[in-house]
């Protein structure tokens, strides 16, 4: 692989993915939303162009037809927070992703790697479940379900190759949201003892510079029409990352579990299954997750001390 492009690319996920490729020399045009690049690095391999997701169609006219080798698809709106029970923006978005595989087919792409969830698994256990009753924020595993679905045989007809890839639960510096491991050791670094379900549901997480070069390995190895989990190859149940957590970061302060209701689906660890992807890309994670939320910490304090606090 000598040349991509990736959409969401000033995002957490997506600037990282970036700065993976452009360090193996790989040129890149990064996709931004209103022009927002502050997260990207200035690099002569890097071209930023601005492009609203509900505009991806006509990406076309800033992409000289033929520049680029590998699609790499991030941009989702909602993707955290209470805009994941919005059911019109994830229709929208898998609506705009499907124009993107279009978009990257005219533009001479000829892999697509897509962005899916292992929330894809759960959302359809938990709505085809009988006498379930599945919570709002499955909304947005729909949503992302829904493109996957209609991904493939699009895909087919455009005679592009298509690449889904599954994340486990990125975290890691540069994550903004307030997903589980941000909103954690924000209540860490305060002293105040968070509080968890029983933890007893199967988990897996995958820090972000892991990630980053298992996307840049997918890119460059992945299988046409294959699906690639990225994860750490170690899933476990959640109280477990939580304790290892405990111990790196907080070790005098009680975490507790069993005060919160979970609701949730507890996923079969062959779900969790890496084995697929470290055979066909190599690819196999190498922090552990106690260091990595030694890492995220230090990254949080130090954005609190220059930004008066992350927007977690």
């Amino acid at each position: 692989m000598k040349s991509a492009i990736v959409t969401g690319a000033n995002g957490f996920v997506g600037c990282s993915v970036v700065r993976e490729l452009l360090k193996n020399k790989i040129n890149v045009c990064a996709v931004v939303h209103n022009g927002h690049s502050d997260n990207l690095p200035q690099d002569p391999l890097l071209k930023v162009v601005s492009s609203d997701l509900s505009h991806i169609d006509e990406l076309d006219k800033e992409v000289r037809i033929g520049d680029y080798e590998v699609f790499y698809h991030f941009a989702w709106m909602g993707s955290a927070g209470l805009e994941r029970t919005d059911y019109s923006l994830q229709l929208r978005n898998a609506e705009y992703s499907l124009n993107a595989i279009k978009t990257a087919k005219k533009i001479g792409c000829s892999k697509f790697v897509s962005a899916g969830t292992i929330m894809e698994h759960e959302t359809i256990l938990s709505v085809y479940e009988q006498g379930s009753r599945p919570g709002l924020p499955y909304v947005y595993g729909a949503g992302k379900t829904a493109f996957h679905l209609m991904a493939q045989p699009l895909a087919v007809s455009l005679n592009i190759d298509l690449i889904w890839t599954e994340i486990t639960n990125a975290y890691g510096p540069g994550e903004k949201s307030p997903r589980l491991v941000n909103s954690t050791i924000r209540k860490c670094i305060k002293g105040i003892k968070p509080e968890f379900t029983a933890a007893t549901q199967n988990y897996d997480f995958v820090y972000i510079d892991d990630l980053a070069r298992a996307y840049r390995l997918i890119g460059e190895h992945g299988k046409p029409f294959h699906r690639y989990l990225i994860g750490s190859s170690n899933a476990k149940p959640l109280r477990d990352y939580l304790l290892e957590m405990q111990h790196s970061i907080s070790p005098d302060l009680d975490f507790i579990f069993g005060s919160m209701p979970f609701s949730g689906i507890d996923l079969p660890l062959n779900v969790f299954d890496t084995s697929r992807t470290i055979e066909d890309t190599g690819f196999k994670a190498e922090i552990s997750f106690g260091e990595g939320c030694k890492r995220t910490m230090n990254w949080i304090m130090e954005y609190e001390g220059e930004n008066d606090g992350p927007n977690l």
